[in-house]
This record gives C-alpha cells, sequence and structure tokens, in this order.
C-alpha cells in the first residue's frame, strides 16, 4: 500500500509541469499544435493561470516526453 508523505500542491504540479516544458525546447505554438490547443493556452500553462484538463495533461506529457508520475511528484 502506498502512504503519501504530504499533500500534492497543485502549484507545485504547475511549476513541475511548466519546467518540463522549458527543457522539451520545443516552443509553446509547436506544443499547441500537437495539442490541438491555442497557443495562449500553452501560454496560460507556462504562467500557471491554467491547469490542462486530465485527458489533455496526459497528452501533453507524451508530447514533452515525461512521465505524468514525475509531474505530479509520484517520483
Amino acid at each position: 500500500m502506498c502512504y503519501l508523505l504530504g499533500m500534492i500542491e497543485l502549484q507545485d504540479i504547475q511549476k513541475r509541469l511548466r519546467e518540463a516544458i522549458t527543457e522539451s525546447k520545443l516552443s509553446q505554438t509547436e506544443i499547441a499544435r500537437r495539442l490541438g490547443v491555442s497557443q495562449s493556452t500553452v501560454s496560460k500553462y507556462m504562467r500557471l493561470d491554467k491547469f490542462p484538463s486530465l485527458d489533455t495533461f496526459a497528452n501533453l506529457c507524451e508530447i514533452i516526453d515525461v512521465s505524468a508520475d514525475e509531474i505530479l511528484g509520484l517520483r
């Protein structure tokens, strides 16, 4: 059984996602094109103004080649 040692905070998840997007070296425009969203939506993810829906989050993790567990702080 797995026990969390602390609460998972949305702000921490958003920061890890922003870092992973930056490290991917893909432009916001390219990420938006692959996700099927506007560039301004990706910009909102980067500014921590918005978090993607669960399906978009999963697809984004695939696009930037990062584990969702890593972004969620589970690894």
